[in-house]
């Protein structure tokens, strides 16, 4: 299916007819819990989506724009890699997990990452754009020149993680320093 607007659809039920969008504007759809294997989203927009606990293997991601969406507990590395391409703004990820995947230039605007896992995970030159990353997990992850400057309630532990040239506001230095037991005033 290629250059369609599809609005107010619920795939939770029904499966998506198609295997292949190309161009596609999906509004105010509902696919969580179902099963997005073997789908391939080509320059595609989700505005107002929920993809909750959607299954994601083999699916393609490519070059994909979510808008205010429900993203929670997504298995994104179950996704297919190639040409995978990710814009997130006003989204719900919490519970999601993106765990050795290389996500380079990722950007999150306004987004609730809560508990994410990004474990292994290649976040160079990410851009985290007023986001809030409580209870993220960060461990052995690439953030060398990431962009956190306004994110905030994350705990990264940088002798587990690389951060050089990762830029952090002086407010956010706390969160390099929370499991250090130091104090900061």
């Amino acid at each position: 299916m290629e250059n369609e607007t599809i609005k107010g659809q619920n795939y939770a039920k029904n499966r998506l007819p198609f295997t292949q969008y190309e161009d596609c504007r999906f509004v105010n759809c509902s696919f969580s819990e179902s099963d997005l294997s073997n789908v391939d989203f080509v320059d595609c927009e989700f505005v107002d989506c929920d993809w909750s606990n959607a299954k994601l293997h083999h699916t393609g991601l490519k070059t994909v724009h979510f808008l205010n969406c429900k993203l929670l507990g997504l298995s994104f590395q179950d996704a297919n890699d190639f040409l995978l391409s990710l814009y997130f703004e006003d989204c719900t990820l919490n519970l999601a997990s993106f765990y050795q995947m290389k996500l380079k230039k990722l950007h999150f605007k306004n987004c609730e990452l809560q508990e994410v896992d990004f474990s292994e995970t290649d976040l160079t030159s990410a851009f985290f754009e007023n986001c809030d990353l409580n209870k993220a997990i960060f461990d052995n992850t690439i953030l060398e020149k990431a962009n956190l400057l306004t994110a905030y309630n994350y705990q990264i532990r940088p002798e587990y993680n690389k951060i050089k040239k990762a830029q952090f506001s002086k407010e956010g230095i706390i969160g390099l320093l929370r499991h250090h037991n130091i104090v900061v005033k």
